[in-house]
């Protein structure tokens, strides 16, 4: 009997040790189990890093693609839209180191009797430091002019952009711009008529707000369209577009919209002398200094 009494306690004890050495194996397994889960998770999210990595990359290539094919576009499109302009036979200078390819410096160029002389770009001269605006980049500062585009001009509905137009006598032109343009222009044709008096006489103007798409195109906005930029002629002359001359006035221009640091057309693959307008650098200053 006292023999017996002993068995149930200690199968009650064994049952107590296996059931501890099950909970402790359960356990390991699940440990280990959730430790292989935390391992998949962790190359899984390693994974998905390296691809969001890479379609950011692949994000920003696909807009400077977008940038460079709405560029072209727009180099087609005037190509295709503008015929060059009659002009007299005049014989173009070649360019000859240490003479033609110094072409933009006053002191080096002939009498402004021969204004509209189409004389031979040195386009390295020319734009330093001063980055032409894509549409990407003046959607960004001054948003859409209007919502519906043609190829006709037609008026800026966007209050904020609308607020800031105004209509100036500029010297000898009159013109409707965004007002931080006006001013600048003022400054330049102040600077013209005290330094090149014969160049402001004879300054008209071909257009420079209108808001439409660059014909030959379905979607890239004219930068004409925000009021920022100008076409300009000299003695009601017209210059040829992509002839690869430039109206000896027009160089002269040029120096002084480049020191307002205005892009100038001729910089273009195709050149497209007639065509100023406001750089990059300084339509962010524009911004910062809270004038847009």
């Amino acid at each position: 009997m006292r023999d017996g009494a002993f068995i149930g306690p200690i199968i009650i004890a064994i049952g107590l040790i296996v059931a501890a050495i099950c909970f402790a194996v359960v356990g390991a397994l699940l440990q280990t189990a959730d430790g292989r889960t935390e391992l998949r998770l962790e190359r899984a999210e390693a994974e998905i890093s390296q691809l969001r990595s890479g379609l950011d990359t692949l994000r920003s290539e696909l807009r400077d693609a977008e940038a460079e094919t709405e560029r072209l576009e727009e180099e087609i499109a005037l190509a295709a839209s503008r015929a060059p302009a009659a002009s007299p036979a005049l014989a173009v200078p070649e360019v000859v180191p240490g003479a033609a390819e110094v072409i933009g410096a006053a002191e080096d160029l002939p009498g402004t009797e021969e204004m509209t002389e189409e004389m031979r770009t040195a386009k390295s001269r020319f734009n330093m430091g001063i980055t032409q605006p894509g549409n990407r980049v003046m959607l960004e500062i001054l948003g859409h002019p209007r919502s519906t585009y043609s190829t006709t001009c037609q008026a800026v509905t966007q209050p904020k952009l609308k607020a800031l137009m105004e209509t100036r006598q500029v010297g000898p032109i009159r013109v409707t711009m965004i007002r931080p343009a006006l001013d600048s222009l003022q400054r330049i044709v102040d600077k013209l008529e005290a330094q090149e008096p014969d160049i402001y006489a004879a300054l008209g103007t071909a257009g420079a707000i209108c808001a439409r798409l660059i014909r030959g195109s379905r979607s890239s906005v004219s930068n004409h369209s925000w009021g920022t930029a100008i076409d300009l002629k000299l003695q009601g002359q017209l210059d040829g577009f992509a002839d690869g001359g430039t109206q000896f006035g027009l160089l002269l221009l040029a120096e002084f919209f480049n020191e307002e640091g205005w892009y100038w057309g001729a910089g273009y693959r195709r050149e497209d002398s007639m065509h100023f307008e406001v750089g990059v650098e300084t339509l962010r200053k524009w911004q910062a200094e809270g004038l847009l």
